[in-house]
């Protein structure tokens, strides 16, 4: 197997002051790593966040040994018709979840405030709402993670309604974070200006939540709530360098 991870920006590389446009992740058998790599790049020259001037694509083997397997998050959607109902669904999913109430709040302040999208996700204390990473505006990215049984997963989605790109990436990375050590729920809305619904995770599942931010607005982000006493060093080099397959 072979994760092939890309990411796009605009205006340089993403280290030199690039502003972040697309990232994508998948593993992939050797006979998929070509096709694989020519999506990505079509990927990245049409964003709606806009035409990409540096693309990275890396290819890397896996030995099958190292592949962990996590469940597949079970998928319900709420009803919300406007931006306040959809942010008060988020915080009392995250509240149900186990992220207190100050957290939940200070989680929802702080996506609301990113002057931009974020690369990778916040690391926020579940009890306090405090920001524990301290990686900036770059955040913690996760990595090698893909689906198992794809044309399975495509059909259950396809019967929900829901088959889109934005769900299936959402959905497998979801999926593996909640498996993580430490992490108690994830909020998590776009960065695409014409998607507005964004989700509410945790190991109980994967809640939909319609109209997060305003039509329009291009600026998304993820924030992972995580107990306090958790291991950082080991949660980072889960969500960073751990390959998954999510199952059905």
């Amino acid at each position: 197997m072979y994760s092939v991870r890309m990411r796009a920006a605009q205006g340089g590389r993403h280290e030199e002051g690039g502003r972040h446009i697309s990232g994508a992740e998948r593993v992939v058998p050797e006979e998929r790593v070509e096709e694989t790599t020519s999506a990505m790049l079509k990927r990245a020259f049409s964003h709606t966040r806009g035409q990409a001037d540096f693309v990275n694509i890396i290819v890397e083997k896996i030995e099958n040994s190292a592949i962990k397997q996590v469940p597949l998050l079970t998928v319900s959607t709420a009803k919300a018709y406007r931006v306040e109902e959809g942010l008060c669904v988020a915080e009392k999913a995250l509240v149900a979840a186990g992220v207190s109430l100050t957290g939940a709040k200070e989680g929802i302040h702080l996506l609301q405030s990113l002057p931009d999208s974020m690369r990778g996700a916040m690391l926020l204390c579940a009890i306090t709402g405090r920001r524990l990473d301290n990686t900036g505006e770059k955040g913690i990215r996760v990595s090698r993670m893909d689906i198992e049984k794809e044309e399975v997963f495509m059909g259950k989605l396809v019967e929900q309604g829901i088959d889109n790109m934005h769900v299936r990436e959402a959905l497998v990375l979801a999926s593996k974070v909640a498996a993580g050590p430490g992490i108690v729920a994830e909020l998590c809305w776009s960065d695409d200006p014409e998607y507005t619904t964004g989700y509410v995770a945790c190991p109980q599942g994967y809640l939909r939540i319609p109209h997060c931010k305003p039509l329009g607005n291009g600026i998304g982000g993820r924030i992972f709530f995580i107990n306090p006493n958790t291991d950082l060093l080991a949660l980072k080099e889960y969500l960073q360098h751990q390959s998954v397959l999510v199952k059905i």
